[in-house]
């Protein structure tokens, strides 16, 4: 999602003649694009934004930007701490960055040409912004506001663009992304139109929430092999109880039901793990051990819980720091291993690769897949499995 709304902000530059640079001394703008979900992403952001009033001051006309979440969220403390710093523009007003750069008289007009940035072998695209929950611990809707879908059309349009410049696979964005509905047009409507588009081998999504997986969904997207069978669908807890208290608007039974369904039309599926979220027992944390072993997850990414400022969880009394390590401990070593468990599983088996370099590219399941064959990149080939070693497939016979 960040690497979608950087594309779009540097679109807006590169419309006003600006090029991109990864020399920080050949650069005349910096732009910033911050998180705030975890509070060490943005202390690194704010961090490196305080070492660029050197560079600043270096050479006349270098302006800086300072977007998305975090500035969103301190933007304001942050004008006073550092007066080089030029713009700010928070997450809610990505869509209107254009205006904002107009506004602040360091740019020129907009022309119709202008550099991009080549999608590479994927497209992002953002189909909506937002999230309509209020998670105890997510500082997500306070910075990014409710969900606003974009028109179906327009993110057709963009995918076209995409297919265009390259693009073999879309990703679609959103932070509830399959909450998506525009009219009549449903998120399942809108994978199966995106796969439609000419030059478009495969269509991914996310990140999703596990409510909106409904029968009627897999029933749209079952037969649409273009639509990849990997999903990143974070479960946070398997206490019941806890996921209550985080809010999160389902039980370990519900979640459990949605990641059995998924699996039942091929999904891989991946997740994220909180441990030590202040109400947490020791029990509620034993549920979270077990549910890794019931749900089958091919890769799990677990993190100590973060207090946000402004979250409510932050007002709640905090587990001490050995706890938070000794049970982020236990679980590390608990989903050790399920990912090469994962890749083992799939020897034997016949997977569509999506090649990314001439011998190497990603199954639907998003597997790595080694190929004996030179191949050309973006093309899909057919490999059946031989062995697995670590997260890697190797190809027996290639079609």
């Amino acid at each position: 999602m960040n690497l979608a709304d950087s594309e779009e902000m540097f679109a807006q530059l590169a419309a006003r003649g600006f090029g991109y640079t990864e020399n920080l001394e050949e650069a005349d703008v910096v732009l910033i694009n911050t998180c705030t979900v975890r509070d060490h992403a943005e202390h690194r952001a704010v961090s490196f934004l305080g070492r660029l009033g050197t560079w600043k001051r270096e050479k006349q006309g270098r302006r800086i930007i300072f977007a998305g979440c975090a500035a969103q969220r301190i933007g304001n403390q942050l004008k006073k701490q550092f007066p080089f710093l030029d713009i700010l523009s928070g997450a809610k007003e990505i869509e209107h960055f254009g205006d904002t750069l107009e506004k602040s008289g360091f740019f020129p007009p907009s022309t119709p040409q202008g550099e991009t940035l080549s999608p590479g072998l994927t497209g992002y695209v953002t189909i909506m912004r937002g999230c309509n929950f209020a998670c105890t611990y997510c500082i997500v809707p306070t910075v990014r506001g409710p969900i606003k879908c974009l028109p179906h059309t327009a993110i057709l349009e963009q995918g076209r663009a995409k297919a265009n410049a390259g693009a073999k696979e879309i990703m679609l964005l959103g932070q509830t992304v399959n909450a998506y509905q525009d009219g009549a047009v449903s998120f399942a409507d809108l994978l199966n139109k995106t796969s439609e588009i000419p030059g478009v081998e495969r269509v991914r999504f996310t990140s999703p929430h596990p409510i909106y997986f409904t029968p009627q969904f897999l029933a749209a997207i079952k037969d649409n092999p273009k639509i990849a069978r990997h999903v990143h669908l974070p479960a946070q807890s398997g206490s019941s109880k806890v996921l209550a208290e985080m809010k999160r608007g389902y039980t370990r039974e519900i979640l459990l039901e949605k990641i059995f369904a998924l699996k039942e039309v091929g999904f891989q599926i991946s997740t994220d793990l909180i441990v030590g979220f202040p109400t947490e027992t020791e029990e509620d944390f034993n549920q979270t051990l077990t549910l890794v072993d019931q749900a089958g997850f091919s890769t799990a990414y677990c993190y100590k819980y973060s207090p946000r400022q402004g979250t409510v969880a932050a007002q709640m009394k905090l587990h001490p720091q050995n706890v938070l390590e000794q049970r982020l401990d236990i679980l590390l070593n608990k989903v050790r291993g399920l990912a090469e468990a994962a890749y083992q599983a799939q020897v034997g088996t016949l997977q569509e690769v999506l090649m990314e370099s001439a011998d190497k590219g990603r199954s639907s399941g998003s597997f790595w897949v080694k190929t004996k064959q030179s191949h050309p990149v973006g093309s899909i080939v057919r490999a059946e499995i031989e062995k697995a070693d670590g997260t890697l497939l190797f190809a027996r016979n290639e079609l």
